[in-house]
């Protein structure tokens, strides 16, 4: 049985793998694409990413309700992924930013299609001693795709390859990560607390919606990451050098993901997930009060140690809290508070960027990330 579990966790893990490395690949050159290339502003730069993100949060709901109600969680994933390929594909063919902005939204509509049905995929394949373990696995290898695919994106920087070509060249390992979909195995029996299972049915305790709450509290200081990178090269790093601090944040993540889950099962989703949201606080206050370059870089990598001790000891939590077979709607919930917090608290970040000065958002974040810690440490203090 832990073989079999361990199994289907790694192939989902692996297919993530391959179709992260794919998007790394060519995540940092779409700015570059737009802005050299084509001849789009930073504004219309925004307008795209804000567009693609909304629509990808909504989605997260819609697809974990109709993968629980449906049973059919891996149809959902392979359709997900699958939109890796075409984002690629519209990336090439694209003659304008509007060309772009369709394929962002391909590109997202993808993620929000699969992310909640995949981590409920993880949930059930795992018993409820092993969960955080397992998706400290899944996002492990997740995080190592994304690691891949940074490096291959400075390579072709360094290179000088052509943007037609960087993205044609991103396109294999998706083709892989969807090839491994077909041996995931999926439990179709449906587990359902109601006798009809509508969205409405879906009922939440009172200590899970508080939870979302302080989530989604975090989120409105958690701006995009495109920030921590302006911010390193405010401080003075080179445009290659960030995409290797970046590398440093993805290394980090990948490194302590298994080992933080693994933690939480034996100590407590509470004790993982407190140290989590702390550090969180503590390295944005860090990106204001820090110049030092070595500094700089022990703050990305100190930012891959939150990624790893929230990513799965807050999934686990929430699956275990999710009413009967309602898993993946919650996670769908989850996913959504934080794509719609993601895209405030960037267009915060922004204003108080432009209108303040550029230590604001972290001040504001870092703050909010500590007052986050103190909530959730009493949320989930045992009863």
């Amino acid at each position: 049985m832990k073989k079999r579990i361990f199994s289907n966790v790694a192939l989902i893990g692996l297919v993530s793998l391959f179709v992260d490395m794919s998007t790394e690949m060519v995540y940092p050159l779409v700015p570059l694409f737009l802005t050299s290339t084509l001849g789009a502003t930073p504004l219309v730069v925004g307008i795209i990413e804000g567009i693609a993100e909304s629509l990808a949060s909504l989605l997260k709901v819609f697809s974990g309700y109709i993968g629980d109600v449906r049973s059919n969680k891996k149809q959902l994933v392979f359709t997900g992924y699958s939109a890796s390929v075409i984002y690629k594909i519209v990336l090439i063919l694209s003659i304008s930013w509007l060309g772009v902005l369709a394929a962002r939204i391909i590109d997202r509509a993808g993620k929000g299609l699969r992310t909640a049905p995949r981590d409920a995929l993880v949930a059930q394949s795992c018993g409820e001693n092993n969960r955080g373990g397992s998706f400290g696995l899944h996002k492990m290898l997740d995080m190592l795709g994304s690691a891949l695919g940074v490096v291959l994106a400075f390579v072709f920087i360094a290179a000088g390859f052509s943007y037609s070509g960087a993205f044609a060249l991103a396109i294999i390992p998706a083709l892989i990560g969807l090839a491994i979909i077909p041996a995931i195995r999926e439990d179709q029996t449906r587990n359902f607390s109601c006798d009809r299972p509508a969205f409405r049915n879906v009922t939440l305790d009172a200590r899970l919606k508080l939870y979302l709450a302080v989530i989604f509290l975090f989120c409105l200081g958690n701006s995009s990451n495109v920030f921590l990178l302006l911010k390193a090269q405010e401080k003075g790093f080179s445009a290659s050098e960030v995409i290797l601090l970046y590398l440093v944040f993805n290394l980090s993540s990948s490194l302590l993901a298994i080992p933080a889950g693994r933690l939480s099962d034996r100590f407590g989703r509470r004790r993982i997930l407190v140290p989590g949201y702390l550090i969180y606080g503590l390295v944005y206050l860090g990106f204001v009060f820090l110049d030092a370059q070595a500094g700089i870089v022990f703050l990305f990598a100190a930012y891959g140690a939150y990624s790893a001790f929230i990513s799965a000891a807050e999934r686990a939590f929430i699956a275990e809290n999710a009413p009967d077979g309602f898993t993946g709607t919650v996670l769908g919930i989850y996913g959504m508070l934080q794509g719609i917090g993601l895209l405030l608290a960037s267009i915060l970040a922004g204003l108080m960027w432009n209108t303040i000065n550029s230590d604001a958002p972290f001040l504001c974040g870092g703050v909010i990330g500590v007052a986050s810690a103190l909530l959730i440490a009493v949320i989930l203090k045992k009863k």
